[in-house]
């Protein structure tokens, strides 16, 4: 007999040789009937694995993560299975699942395909998965699995196979279909009951713009139709906030193929939406007692050699500078936190000087393939709000829980009241990754869990996604479609104090080590802005909108007066435009109404007569007439209570 360990500290005992679907069996019909899979000591297998010893056992449905992730990698293969009979010769790449979905890289050959095959595909994989086949797995020898793949002709199989060592591959088998794959998959193809292909896109093999460029068919599927027309509703919903399309519409920002790809031109609105996002936490940082500083948007490579970026990340985020002197050599700036460990060492410290708290807002430059670019949100060029904390060991903690105060702040400022805290710690067993010793490793991680504890937010660990010099916590929110969004990010640093030689002088009169923490509650600008107008669908609270108010001149009689009360909204700080288009009202309305203008002022005789205004708000129409002054003290009541109203 064997004890089994379940999710809520139950204990109980079965036979040796269980499989995770009979214990689900033992329990009732029905969960046995939706298990997909099952994590026995934190691996996922399939559910037909035997058990034989004592384990942890959690039974894996369609309501989890990890089974819906082993459901669409299921998919994947019933995909791959439904092109092999539509497409003979259609030669295989990966096929993984991805957040919403999965994805399969296929090589064609000269077989044309597009969006028109869609249907006949979807159909297959329907008619396929109607029988029932099993996914069965089978270890082979690397000797035969290159002999299948030889026999069948598919290269990118046999370059796989290629990089794995005899004794540890698997091929999984269903229907006429069999995928070099490690798994795991879901019982058989029958749970799958909604299929729907969603685009199709070029995608390099293995990443490689020199290699050549497969198909990409990505596709999601579900155990029930109904869910299948959910996710539709909102896939519309989620096209109708891209950014990329709000953003053109308005006018917030613009790319151009003389400029460069994944390089934004940030139109004046736009650059408006930026200011006050950068003004707002400025002040927010400067009550918090960080100290404003600028650094080059180049620098040479010794700086990157000495903090380590250079050695790990090389030319993958590293752009040179060409100059006149060839014995010179310059990079785009990457990262920030170098330079301000150089503005540390320009004077002498003590341990009265710390904590040391350096702010920029500081553009850096990272290679992004063509074929990943998307809008705002990946990028070659962009702007962190970027501090870096030098403190002592003794301070960590209480800077620490400072920064989570900062970052729910802007969260709750913005409008963002659903999200987690994600604790990302080092893969022990792949030490070759990091660096620095165990010691400081542990001081940090544990930090970071302390301070998340104290401050009581919900946390998840996640091993393996830390930075290479330090353990962080990334701040994962969920916008109004229910997406997940890694926004604001705290690491804790021993490394690059120790890389830099940086020192102060304590209170015994010797020299100690600073700690650094790294921290950026926006992450970039770029990316906040795309997730924000998302979430918002572009109706940002009155503080940040480009236009806070339209005001709208009956007739051209009423022009003189709608200027003169437009300086006096300046005056205040409220900006907007007059409408001076020989335009009916209800155009007028319904154009600033399209805009996303929080607020529109109506005046015509009566106002002017009375020396009032008629106000409207978006969304909620006809607020009333009144003085103008009456207004200004209603919006700015607003704004300064920093008010969010979806």
């Amino acid at each position: 007999m064997i004890k089994i360990t379940f999710p809520d500290g139950q204990v109980r005992e079965f036979e040796n040789g269980i499989t995770p679907f009979q214990v689900a069996l033992s329990i009732s019909e029905g969960l046995a009937r939706n298990v997909l899979a099952a994590n026995l000591n934190g691996e996922v297998v399939d559910s037909s694995t035997p058990i034989d010893a004592d384990a942890a056992l959690q039974l894996l449905t369609w309501n989890d993560a990890d089974g819906k992730k082993t459901f669409w990698h299921s998919s994947a293969h019933l995909l791959a299975e439904a092109i092999e009979a539509l497409y003979p010769g259609t030669k295989f790449g990966i096929g993984p699942a991805i957040e919403n979905g999965f994805y399969y890289d296929i090589d064609l050959g000269e077989q044309e395909f597009g969006s028109d095959q869609f249907k006949a595909i979807e159909d297959k994989m329907l008619e396929l998965a109607r029988t029932k086949n099993e996914y069965v797995r089978t270890s082979v020898s690397k000797a035969d699995a290159i002999s299948y793949f030889q026999e069948k002709g598919d290269e990118y199989k046999l370059e796989l196979i290629d990089g794995l060592a005899d004794g540890s591959i698997t091929f999984y088998n269903q229907g006429n279909f069999t995928d070099l794959c490690r798994g795991p998959h879901i019982p058989n193809t029958g749970f799958i009951k909604s299929v729907k292909l969603l685009s199709v896109a070029g995608a390099y093999w293995r990443g490689d713009e020199k290699r050549k460029q497969l198909t990409r068919i990505y596709a999601i599927t579900f155990p029930k139709a109904k869910e299948l027309e959910e996710y539709l509703t909102l896939l519309e919903e989620a096209k109708r906030r891209d950014h990329r399309k709000l953003g053109k519409e308005m006018e917030l920002f613009a790319f151009s193929e003389k400029v460069g790809m994944g390089l934004p031109l940030w139109l004046p609105k736009g650059t408006l939406l930026r200011e006050r996002l950068e003004n707002f936490l400025r002040r927010a940082q400067v009550r918090a007692g960080y100290s404003p500083v600028i650094t080059p948007h180049i620098a040479s490579k010794e700086l990157y050699v000495t903090s380590g970026h250079y050695a790990k990340y090389g030319k993958d985020s590293f752009q040179p500078i060409r100059t006149p002197d060839e014995n010179e050599e310059f990079f785009l700036k990457p990262m920030n936190c170098p330079h301000h460990c150089e503005i540390y060492k320009t004077k002498p410290r003590s341990y009265k000087d710390l904590p040391l708290r350096l702010a920029e807002f500081g553009t850096v430059y990272r290679y992004e393939q063509s074929g990943e670019l998307h809008g705002l949100t990946r990028v070659r060029g962009f702007t962190q709000d970027d501090a870096h904390i030098f403190c002592r060991p003794d301070q960590v903690e209480d800077e620490f829980m400072k920064v989570i105060d900062l970052v729910l702040y802007v969260f709750k400022a913005l409008g963002f009241d659903s999200y987690s805290a994600q604790v990302s710690l080092r893969d022990k067993e792949n030490r070759e990754k990091y660096i620095g010793n165990d010691e400081d490793w542990d001081r940090a991680e544990s930090a970071i869990i302390r301070s998340a504890e104290a401050k009581g937010l919900p946390t998840v660990i996640e091993y393996g996604e830390a930075a290479f010099y330090g353990p962080k916590l990334d701040f994962m929110v969920k916008d109004a479609l229910g997406r997940k969004w890694q926004l604001g990010t705290i690491q804790v640093d021993y490394q690059l104090p120790q890389r830099f030689e940086l020192e102060y002088t304590g209170s015994d009169n010797m020299k100690h080590r600073p700690v650094m923490i790294h921290r950026a509650p926006f992450g970039s600008l770029e990316r906040f802005v795309a997730i924000l107008i998302e979430n918002t669908a572009g109706n940002f609270p009155l503080w940040l909108s480009p236009d806070q108010i339209a005001v709208l001149p009956i007739s051209e009689k009423y022009e003189d007066y709608a200027n003169e009360l437009y300086l006096r909204l300046q005056e205040k700080d409220l900006r907007g435009y007059v409408d001076h288009r020989n335009e009916k009202m209800g155009r007028k309305i319904r154009d600033a109404e399209i805009a996303k203008v929080p607020f529109m002022i109506v005046v015509g005789e009566k106002e002017q007569a009375e020396g009032i205004v008629s106000v409207r708000k978006k969304g909620d129409g006809d607020v009333g007439s009144m003085t103008l002054d009456a207004f200004i003290a209603m919006a700015q009541e607003e704004i300064q209570s920093l008010t969010y109203e979806k």
